[in-house]
Formats: C-alpha cells, sequence, structure tokens
C-alpha cells in the first residue's frame, strides 16, 4: 500500500510530465495569413444608400495574420447622445486577427481608437469586435463578403496590394 507522500509524489510527477509534454511553444513571428486577402481593401459604395435609415462603410487591411478595420457610418437617425451623434457620420476603428476556414473569414480583435490603441471608454462600440464574413467571391481586384451577423454583403475594391513580412511578435 502506497503512503501519501509516495502517492503525492507520483501525481505531481504525473502532472508535470503531462503540463510538459503537451505543452507546445507558439512561434516567434505571425502567421502569414491569406496570400489572395493581403492589402487595402475599400468599400467605395452601398447600393441604394440614400434610402437606408443608416449604413456603414468598411476599409479593410489585412497583413499577414492581422486585420485593420475602418468603420464609417452615416445614419439619419440619432442611437446616441448628442455630442456622439456628430450629425449622422462617425468613425470606428478596430483591429485584431483573422483565419480563413473554408469560406468563412473569422476576424477576432479590438475596438480602437483612429490610432490602433485600445479604447475602453468613449462614443459608440468598445471592447471585443468578433466578426465572420462569408467569402462570396474575390478576384485580384474584387473582394465580396456576406456579413454573417446581419447578412449585409460588403463589395470591396483593392486598392493597395501588400506583401507579407512577418514581424516578432
Amino acid at each position: 500500500m502506497m503512503n501519501k507522500r509516495s502517492l503525492y509524489v507520483l501525481l505531481f510527477s504525473f502532472n508535470f510530465f503531462l503540463l510538459f509534454f503537451s505543452c507546445s511553444r507558439l512561434p516567434d513571428v505571425q502567421g502569414r495569413g491569406e496570400v489572395f486577402l493581403q492589402g487595402i481593401w475599400n468599400q467605395d459604395s452601398i447600393g441604394h444608400q440614400a434610402q437606408l435609415q443608416s449604413y456603414t462603410q468598411h476599409r479593410f487591411k489585412f497583413t499577414c495574420d492581422s486585420f485593420y478595420v475602418d468603420f464609417t457610418t452615416h445614419a439619419k437617425v440619432n442611437y446616441y447622445e448628442e455630442n456622439c451623434f456628430n450629425n449622422g457620420l462617425w468613425k470606428e476603428y478596430a483591429k485584431g486577427t483573422y483565419q480563413v476556414k473554408n469560406d468563412t473569414l473569422v476576424l477576432v480583435g479590438d475596438f480602437t481608437k483612429a490610432n490602433y490603441k485600445q479604447k475602453v471608454s468613449g462614443c459608440y462600440r468598445n471592447g471585443r469586435y468578433i466578426s465572420n464574413f462569408k467569402v462570396k467571391s474575390w478576384s485580384a481586384e474584387k473582394l465580396a463578403l456576406e456579413n454573417l451577423n446581419d447578412q449585409t454583403e460588403i463589395e470591396l475594391n483593392l486598392k493597395e496590394k501588400i506583401t507579407c513580412v512577418p514581424k516578432a511578435l
């Protein structure tokens, strides 16, 4: 029969080996991301925008496995405090990392200030930015996405191609 001390040593040893061999070191550089996304993509217009109560135009920058997105919202109805409404025109920003899984673009990041530094309070949204898009089609110059949260379609035009040069983390 095993005494308590031997049992603790055995359990500690087992847990140590389990943790040691189940962990893997993450690379010290960012991932390469998807070649077809690398660049700056702009949503130049939105169909029927004059008839909409509000709409948001997107500008995406994909570099390696990172994304930066600028949202420009136009609204006829005020859902915010008057100093935030800004006559129905405002910008928001987010950054993070992305993955493409089958035909889905998954963006996970945070809302930021205009300089892409963390935003913890203020007008509009703050905190986590998580969004999923279906990649409907893409070519060297055009990218069509469908927001899986609200089924809006986003037609993007390539403004500048970027070549991924992974940076140290």
